[in-house]
């Protein structure tokens, strides 16, 4: 009888130990995560699973997921639990820090970005509600950031010393034809879909629509 009481217990100690040494998506599963930019503020991390792949356990800290393409995944947690989400091209998630296995079970490959937060609080910078010449809606929010579908009308531009006092992560939905410079370095004018700039916040840059019509992008303003 105690053998058998037991034997939940002992199950229990062993999953959790199992969840508290996961290791960092990175290092635990390369094949499926690759860095996109990191500097001490973010990780940008770029996500390809083909259909039927299933990851190995892992954790992420608190983060934003930008899914490229529509998919369908599941995720089991260290209890065993599984949660099936579909993921819509251009949607954004907020997601707190979270050990878990990731599988497709879409018809389609997963492809996406994933914003992951590395200080060790949120900060308190003032996030904009609206920009001159963009259209914004929030898709996502958290402690630490939000995601905004930013539409950059035709005349959108911000003359060259422009700063922000909070971080950007700018991510291109489409091909665009947008010129960002940061920081008197060359400027970025190409866009293929999935590329991604960081403007630091107290940073100047100049950017504008060069394309003649609206361009649209995931902008994550970091607190």
């Amino acid at each position: 009888m105690k053998a058998r009481k037991l034997l939940p217990m002992v199950s229990l100690v062993v999953m959790y130990s199992g969840a508290a040494l996961a290791q960092d998506a990175l290092k635990a599963d390369p094949a499926h995560y690759k860095v996109v930019f990191e500097n001490a503020s973010v990780r940008v991390l770029r996500i390809n699973y083909a259909v039927g792949a299933k990851s190995k356990v892992h954790q992420h800290p608190d983060a934003i997921v930008i899914p490229l393409n529509d998919a369908k995944a599941r995720f089991t947690m260290p209890d065993g639990k599984a949660e099936d989400r579909d993921l819509a091209a251009g949607s954004a998630m907020y997601t707190p820090a979270v050990t878990h296995t990731p599988e497709n079970i879409g018809k389609g490959p997963i492809e996406g970005l994933l914003v992951e937060f590395k200080t060790p609080a949120p900060g308190t910078a003032a996030l904009p509600t609206a920009r001159p010449n963009m259209a914004m809606k929030v898709l996502a929010e958290g402690p630490r950031a939000t995601a905004f579908q930013s539409t950059a009308d035709p005349t959108f531009q911000e003359p060259a010393g422009s700063k922000h006092d909070y971080d950007q992560i700018v991510i291109s939905l489409s091909p665009a034809k947008m010129s960002l410079a940061i920081d008197g370095k060359p400027a970025k004018t190409d866009w293929a879909r999935g590329d991604v700039q960081f403007i630091g916040r107290g940073v100047p840059h100049e950017s504008k629509n060069a394309s003649g019509k609206p361009v649209d992008f995931v902008i994550i303003g970091v607190k």
